[in-house]
């Protein structure tokens, strides 16, 4: 985040490269499917803007994934989503306390895809929504819950594409410190897919290190 203002907001850049332990098994109309694999995935680049009146922290940007990981036509477990993607993004956290012990957030985000290469598909668009409710027990320590729900908002295209709209919802508990002398926040969180319709279920955990620059 700089000092730079556009529209009374921060401008900032952010971006992440995530390492995946993706572990399947499924069953399909072929048969069944089991793998794991262990890597890197696609990197994501991301512009910002930010603004903090009293009691909120509200954000948006722009941002896009890089089809670079290794990708290959469903069921597997390539790392890669193996195509490009522009995501929006609008996100706010209310502090009900004058402390800012208490945080509830909600975080907005908006998917377009463009065609996979490896099936020539292009998947719909996609809506999520995460949110959290947390607390300071300490000033370096927070806990609290998250969950997400995510949406197919339009149909699959392309020869063989499945026009379900697709949906998940999972919730879990976080737990996120600070470390000063190091300006990082790690934060680890696990969740809970709880309902799934026309897609797979399962469970996830992600351990998430932000460092300011």
């Amino acid at each position: 985040i700089t000092d730079q203002k556009f529209l009374g907001g921060y401008v900032g850049v952010d971006g992440a490269w995530p390492i995946v332990d993706l572990n399947t098994s499924v069953n399909t109309p072929g048969g069944p499917f089991s793998g794991r694999t262990v890597g890197i995935g696609d990197p994501f680049l991301e512009g910002s803007l930010s603004w903090h009146p009293k009691a909120f922290d509200i954000g948006g940007g722009v941002g896009e994934w890089f089809p670079v990981g290794q990708s290959a036509p469903p069921p597997t477990t390539k790392i890669g989503l193996g195509y490009w993607e522009t995501m929006f993004t609008l996100g706010v956290t209310w502090y009900p306390d004058a402390e800012k012990k208490w945080a509830l957030s909600l975080l907005n985000r908006y998917e377009i895809s463009g065609e996979q290469r490896d099936t020539h598909i292009t998947p719909g668009n996609a809506y999520t929504l995460e949110w959290g409710l947390s607390n300071s027990i300490t000033p370096l320590i927070d806990l609290g819950i998250v969950g997400y729900y995510q949406t197919k908002v339009t149909p699959n295209s392309g020869t063989n594409a499945s026009h379900v709209l697709d949906s998940v919802a999972a919730v879990g508990p976080e737990i996120a410190m600070v470390f000063p002398k190091l300006n990082m926040i790690a934060s680890l969180s696990y969740y809970y897919e709880f309902m799934a319709q026309a897609r797979a279920k399962g469970q996830q955990v992600s351990l998430v290190f932000t460092w300011k620059l």
